[in-house]
């Protein structure tokens, strides 16, 4: 009955904690592809190969059901896995939906048509490549109607995140959003469009300010996740333990992940 979990790096740790803390006796297989992160600098035929790639290892450890916890996949490869190479008995999810339900305050699965919503002027934070691919202002045409997005492609933050330089991160953040508001000065919310980067939520906040909301995924994915799982228990996969794969140096990940969760966290190779 396991539930498999993709990111390019570590950042999915983000939504893997809090989607094992919302549903503690579903086994989770996480598979980070550390040897190949970051996703967002890269083009979206690489990053579909790559993805691709990374849930049918899921798949071969028993997960029908697999969350694309990186933003760049889910941006760059979902749709076009989901229209022509997912068989019909598993399913992909990605993580922008249930984000941009919460911000427009639509229930999970309303396919009502667009309508105006509190929120008019939406800072969204990313990868370049989530940025470029347009996905997340695609994924809210679909929801809700008059709501002005501006994108601030955030390079470098995710490897600053990876490497542990959170002070580096830190100052990344503050400069990328200072070129944003140059931009949309007075946002009213605002789009954490990476799991990366709730480590940094409170930076974001502060650079932001107290008027902005800042949204970020991990509990919203794992409330959804678990309302999907009611509404489809055929779709809990047939693996049976908690395991954590990786195409990096597994030694290093782990000491990674377990600063990054401040647990111990033992990442095998994929």
């Amino acid at each position: 009955m396991a539930v498999g979990i993709f990111d390019s790096g570590l950042g999915g740790l983000t939504v893997y904690d809090a989607v094992s803390k919302r549903l503690p006796d579903v086994p989770l297989v996480y598979f980070g592809d550390n040897a190949h992160a970051p996703y967002g600098v890269r083009d979206a035929d690489d990053i579909f190969e790559k993805t691709t790639f990374a849930v049918e290892r899921l798949w071969d450890a028993g997960c029908d059901l697999v969350i694309l916890a990186c933003n760049t996949a889910s941006a760059a490869a979902l749709r076009r896995m989901q229209e022509r190479w997912l068989p019909e008995d598993k399913r992909v999810l990605g993580v922008f939906v249930p984000l941009i339900e919460a911000m427009t305050e639509r229930e999970w699965g309303d396919n009502s048509p667009p309508r105006e919503v509190a929120v008019k002027h939406v800072a969204l934070f990313a990868t370049p490549a989530t940025v470029s691919s347009r996905a997340f202002q695609r994924e809210l045409a679909f929801r809700a109607i008059g709501v002005d997005v501006e994108a601030q492609a955030c390079g470098g933050v995710v490897d600053a995140i990876e490497d542990g330089d959170l002070i580096l991160a830190e100052a990344l953040v503050r400069s990328h959003v200072s070129a944003l508001t140059r931009k949309m000065p007075e946002p009213e919310a605002a789009i954490l469009g990476c799991t990366h980067y709730p480590l940094m939520q409170q930076t974001f906040q502060d650079a932001l300010g107290a008027h902005v909301k800042v949204y970020s995924q991990a509990n919203l994915v794992a409330d959804s996740l678990s309302d999907y799982l009611e509404r489809h228990p055929k779709m809990r996969g047939s693996g049976t333990e908690n395991i954590f794969l990786t195409t990096g140096d597994p030694g290093q990940v782990s000491d990674r992940a377990t600063q990054f969760l401040r647990r111990r966290i033992e990442f095998t190779a994929a």
